[in-house]
């Protein structure tokens, strides 16, 4: 099995655009999600059993009122891939089942 291909510039656009609340910055697309402090540990816990079982792992910034996670492929030479958008899609459902709620 060989590196993942990188993704061409109109399907990181499509995809990007699936994806409400992900931003692109260079070759990877990153969320911050507001998120009290203990549920953003519990669903850190969960991304990271998630991502074993994909092979695939996001970068998380775990700050006491949120939550930011980053992708970008390694193996890609840091480049998007479709691992990216999978794991995205992935994260957002288990941070939503964690009770992300906007802190005002």
């Amino acid at each position: 099995m060989g590196a993942p291909e990188p993704l061409g510039e109109a399907e990181i656009t499509e995809r990007l655009a699936g994806l409400p609340g992900w931003e692109r910055t260079g070759e990877v697309i990153s969320r911050t999600y507001p998120i009290r402090y203990h549920a953003a540990v519990a669903a850190i816990v969960t991304i990271a059993d998630r991502s074993r079982r994909v092979q695939h792992h996001a970068d998380l910034d775990l700050r006491m009122d949120h939550l930011r996670a980053s992708l970008t492929t390694h193996d890609a030479g840091y480049r998007l891939t479709a691992a990216d958008f999978d794991l995205a899609r992935r994260i957002d459902a288990i941070v939503a089942a964690h009770q992300a709620i906007p802190l005002e």
